[in-house]
């Protein structure tokens, strides 16, 4: 069953990409209960757990980062503008609340942009654009926001968003993606510390996925994996304009094996292992293709190539300030996870590569 409480931590940690310290410690407290861990230099925890063989070497990513934003500028009135750190939609922010953290401290505040009363009917129409937002954390007459809070160019600002449990097994927050997954590999890491995997397993929590998949690549330096598995948040498509009983993607329908995304083609041999490790085990699953792009994108262009697939669950609102998933999907993952880990030795890895 899902750890409510490490999934509160994990999503409540501040951690946008390039400041993931605060997840990492986390992440790095639970892992080293059951591995051995060690730091790239870009601040990728890798945690070993060694199993009966050194061979295949297995690399379960999922990033620690989220998307956030930085600190652009401060106006002579002390509202801040912002850069996006990561994808995001501008008609997703307007009003929602945000921290900024600064060397004094974390301060809350709110983005806004010019009132509607004083608009155009023409400008009413459009949605502003992020440059032309700003975050609000209490201008008021006499206080100087550079000077009482000390921000500056380049502070990192997330979602304010708590963890929610909803009805129905269903719960809310900011950081799904990809902080269920830093909570799926804990959960994996407990269940193998018993070191009778096949393989020896490296579980690893990767920063700056969100602005181009850079920890995945530093991390896979150190692990010089034989197979690689990404595991993150994957497509909901279900919303009142669709009937559920016409969409794969949905919440409570299992775990999500991605048959293509921006960034890769998964090894279909691989693929075809994980969909029959889930139908042996009666794991409910789905098959689902994604426009994004995930850690193994980077991975399996490591060396002379890396098989590779990618795991995920599905999440509704992503890149938003609160997104809704399912415990019951969650499970499914690892499940899954957990089944191949177990079951894929020397002799299924040796059937991953490419033969004359």
């Amino acid at each position: 069953m899902a750890d409510r409480k490490l999934l509160r931590e994990l999503t409540e940690a501040f951690g946008p990409s390039g400041f993931e310290d605060e997840a990492a410690a986390i992440v790095a407290r639970e892992l080293g209960k059951s591995g051995e861990l060690q730091r790239d230099g870009l601040g990728s925890v890798v945690c070993k757990v060694p199993g009966k063989s050194d061979r295949p070497r297995i690399m379960i990513s999922a990033h620690m980062d989220e998307v956030g934003f930085l600190v652009r500028s401060v106006t002579a009135d002390g509202y801040i503008r912002f850069l996006p750190v990561g994808g995001w939609w501008s008609q997703v922010l307007l009003g929602q609340r945000v921290v900024v953290r600064t060397r004094k401290g974390d301060f809350p505040g709110v983005i806004g942009t010019r009132p509607p009363h004083e608009l155009s009917e023409e400008e009413a129409k459009k949605i502003p654009g992020i440059d032309k937002m700003f975050i609000d954390v209490g201008c008021s007459e006499g206080f100087d926001v550079k000077k009482e809070l000390a921000v500056r160019p380049g502070d990192p600002i997330v979602p304010q968003s708590p963890f929610t449990e909803l009805a129905g097994g269903l719960l809310m927050g900011k950081a799904w993606d990809d902080r269920g997954g830093c909570g799926i590999l804990i959960e994996l890491a407990r269940q193998i510390s018993d070191g009778r995997h096949p393989n020896t397993t490296y579980l690893v929590g990767s920063v700056q996925e969100e602005v181009g998949l850079r920890g995945a690549r530093t991390a896979a330096e150190v692990v010089q994996p034989d197979v690689a598995i990404a595991l993150d948040v994957s497509l909901c498509g279900e919303h009142p304009d669709r009937s559920r009983k016409d969409v794969e993607e949905r919440l409570k329908n299992g775990a999500a094996i991605v048959v293509h995304d921006r960034t890769m083609i998964p090894n279909t041999v691989l693929r075809d292992f994980a969909i029959d490790m889930a139908e042996t085990h009666s794991i409910k699953y789905h098959l689902t293709s994604v426009r994004g792009g995930y850690d193994t994108g980077m991975i399996h262009l490591h060396r002379s190539g890396v098989p590779s697939v990618v795991i995920g669950w599905p999440t509704r609102y992503i890149h938003g300030h609160a997104g809704i998933v399912a415990c019951d999907d969650y499970d499914a993952v690892v499940q899954l996870l957990a089944a191949i880990v177990r079951n894929l030795d020397e002799t299924v890895s040796g059937k991953l590569r490419f033969r004359s």
